[in-house]
Formats: structure tokens, C-alpha cells, sequence
């Protein structure tokens, strides 16, 4: 009898380890869906793009549903956003001239980078004072920062417009619309951030600093040689988020900023849009452009951030 309930036990675990890992199959080809239909869209012909009925792959004939020798991949999509123009010059010969990537992709990764880096400076040092030192009123602090998590960018953006308006009113001599909106986005993803990096913080001993002590360490000596390496896992899921998070975000760079020259790449991608409402192949091999930094960054940090997450998720 023990051994036939031991059986079906394991055929339980059995069967639940398939249908956990089917649901999640299935979650990831929801998800995934949308991007591999963008994709190919970007790799299409126009009149493939708006043939009726559709088809996944332009590679039909007159007389075969599906012939690979027949595909009608195509690159005008690209060519219409990226817009090479030859120049004669070394090494590459070309330049790209298209707005999207000559102008907004960089303004977004000027803000992104900046706004990450600070973020992570700022939530860093606070976050490791909340967690390794009492003090009268941490618990209420902690709760304010928690609750101003809870506004949205979009409640504010009135009183940061006019704001913005009033300083370049001002004419004062070292302000720029891209250090504002760098701080509005700071401001926004900072305490939230507070509250991860005192989770990790919290996560490492801190015996191992009064160890450091002993062996005639200073405290910011401890900080930067023994607590601030352990924690890098977890500061770099800040970057990582606070990187994401200012990448994708278009209403406050839409509004907060003047000079289009300065927009990010998600009003890039709006102004292109204005112009191609017709052209999806255009129009979709932008939003992979866009979307492409982002997908490198995370495959090249994927060990850190999923290291970070499993850290965070136990304490001690």
C-alpha cells in the first residue's frame, strides 16, 4: 500500500509538472506572438502586408501554397526608417539620416542611461542607510516613499508643464529641457527603487561589515569593498528597470519637452507613424528598431537580473 501511494504521488507530480510547464508554454506564445507577427511584417513586401487573405510567410506561388524558393523577403521597411545615404567616407561609406535613429534614439538613450545611473547612485545610498541604521522616524519614512510609488507620472504632469514653462521663461543659463525631463524621471522611479535596494541590502550579513571593521576598514571603506560588490546583483535589476522603464515611456517626453529635436524615441516613433499610417512594413520595422536595444541589454544581463531576482526573494 505504501508503495502504490508513493507511485501515484509521483505520477502527480508527474502530470502537474507538464500542465505547469504547457500554461506557461502557452503564456509565452501569447506574449511572443505579437513580436514574431511585427518581425515578419518588417520583412515584408507592401503588397504582402495588405493582401487579402493574409499570410504568415510571402513565400506562396500560383500554384504552391508555401515554396521556400519563392519568398518575397524584403528590406524597404529598414531602408525607409534607417534612410542610408552614401557618403564615400571610411569605413562603413554610408550615413544614416533617418530622424528616428539619427536624432530620437539617441535622445532616449542619453535620458535612459543618465536617469539609470543616477537611480541607482541615489536609491543605493539611501537604501543602504534605511537598512542598516535605526533612526526616529524610518518606519514612517519608509511608508511615504512606499506611498508615493502609488502616483501616477500622469497626475503630475500638469504641474511639471508649467513648471517646465516657467523655467525657460526664466532663461537661466545652465537649464535644458533634457536635464528637467532627467529629473522628472528620477524623481518618479527613485522610490521604488529605495524599496529594492533596501531588500537587498537587507539580504546581506552585516557581520561581514563589523568584520571589516575589525581588520581597520572604515565604514565607507566596508561599503564600497564588502557591501556595495555583494550587492551589485541587485542594483543592476535598478538599472535595468529604471532603463526600461524611461525606454518605453512616451507621455511625459511628449509634453515636457519643447524642441522636438530633444523628444525621445517614442514620439519618434508617433511623428513616424503620422507619416506612414499606411506603410505597416515602415512602421513596424521601427517598433523593432526601437524595441531592439532594449532585447540586447536584457540578453546580455539576463544572468545578473535573474540572479538579482532570486536574491531579493529571500531574506537572509
Amino acid at each position: 500500500m505504501p508503495k502504490m501511494t508513493t507511485l501515484l504521488h509521483r505520477a502527480r507530480r508527474h502530470w502537474q509538472g507538464w500542465a505547469v510547464n504547457l500554461i506557461l508554454s502557452l503564456v509565452a506564445f501569447m506574449m511572443l506572438l505579437p513580436v514574431a507577427t511585427t518581425l515578419l511584417i518588417s520583412f515584408k513586401q507592401e503588397r504582402d502586408v495588405i493582401r487579402r487573405p493574409p499570410v504568415w510567410f510571402p513565400c506562396d506561388t500560383p500554384t504552391s501554397g508555401f515554396d521556400p524558393l519563392a519568398c518575397r523577403w524584403a528590406v524597404e521597411g529598414y531602408e525607409r526608417v534607417l534612410a542610408p545615404r552614401p557618403t564615400g567616407g571610411w569605413p562603413v561609406g554610408f550615413a544614416l539620416t533617418g530622424n528616428l535613429v539619427r536624432i530620437y534614439v539617441p535622445n532616449t538613450l542619453l535620458y535612459a542611461t543618465t536617469s539609470a545611473l543616477i537611480v541607482v547612485i541615489l536609491a543605493g545610498l539611501a537604501g543602504y542607510a534605511v537598512s542598516r541604521y535605526k533612526f526616529p522616524g524610518r518606519g514612517l519614512l519608509m511608508t511615504t516613499i512606499l506611498a508615493t510609488t502609488g502616483i501616477p507620472l500622469l497626475t503630475n504632469l500638469l504641474a511639471l508643464y508649467q513648471m517646465g514653462v516657467d523655467l525657460r521663461r526664466a532663461a537661466l543659463p545652465f537649464y535644458d529641457d533634457r536635464i528637467f525631463i532627467v529629473v522628472v524621471y528620477v524623481g518618479f522611479f527613485l522610490p521604488l527603487s529605495v524599496w529594492v535596494a533596501k531588500g537587498f541590502f537587507d539580504t546581506i550579513p552585516q557581520e561581514l561589515e563589523e568584520a571589516a571593521f575589525i581588520d581597520g576598514c572604515s565604514p565607507v571603506g566596508a561599503l564600497f569593498r564588502i557591501t556595495m560588490p555583494l550587492a551589485t546583483p541587485g542594483l543592476m535589476s535598478i538599472f535595468l528597470l529604471t532603463f526600461v522603464n524611461v525606454w518605453n515611456e512616451f507621455i511625459a517626453g511628449y509634453l515636457l519637452i519643447a524642441r522636438n529635436a530633444l523628444k525621445p524615441a517614442m514620439f519618434g516613433l508617433y511623428d513616424f507613424l503620422s507619416q506612414n499610417i499606411i506603410n505597416f512594413q515602415v512602421i513596424a520595422a521601427a517598433c523593432i528598431l526601437i524595441a531592439l536595444p532594449v532585447v540586447v541589454l536584457f540578453l546580455f544581463t539576463r544572468s545578473v537580473f535573474f540572479r538579482a531576482m532570486l536574491e531579493g526573494a529571500v531574506k537572509g
